[in-house]
């Protein structure tokens, strides 16, 4: 298995992260997970909001990574974005739960940029 595909393994388990660090409080309603999310404050409801982010960046990821290995791409290059992509996404995750929204979105829009580069990699492969 190619680094990038462990880094998609690993990308699985960002939102799990993030959820964990929102769900910390003691009196966490497992009954009734997504309205006692809904209700936080503070700290963890912004680390649930960087799971629902991570969730939704996943899927474009792993189909950036899958694509370019299809398409033949430089593993070098698919192997660094792979790893920037989770490392830019654990700063995101980080900078969001420590309410620094621009740093949240710089690393975003780094994050953002390591998927069109997979995309990029696979098309000029591919041609």
């Amino acid at each position: 298995m190619t680094i990038a595909y462990w880094c998609v393994l690993v990308a699985v388990f960002i939102p799990l992260l993030f959820a964990g660090l929102a769900k910390s409080r003691g009196d966490f309603d497992n009954a009734r997970p997504r309205r006692w999310l809904e209700q936080t404050e503070g700290w963890r409801q912004r680390a649930h909001w960087a799971q629902l982010n991570s969730f939704e960046a996943f899927a474009p990821f792993a189909a950036g990574v899958i694509i370019a290995h299809l398409a033949d791409a430089p593993q070098a290059s698919v192997n660094v974005l792979a790893v920037a992509f989770v490392l830019l996404r654990l700063g995101f995750g980080a900078a969001y739960v420590a309410d620094r929204p621009t740093l949240r979105t710089l690393f975003w829009t780094a994050a953002f940029a390591c998927v069109v580069g997979l995309f990029i990699l696979a098309g000029i492969a591919g041609t």
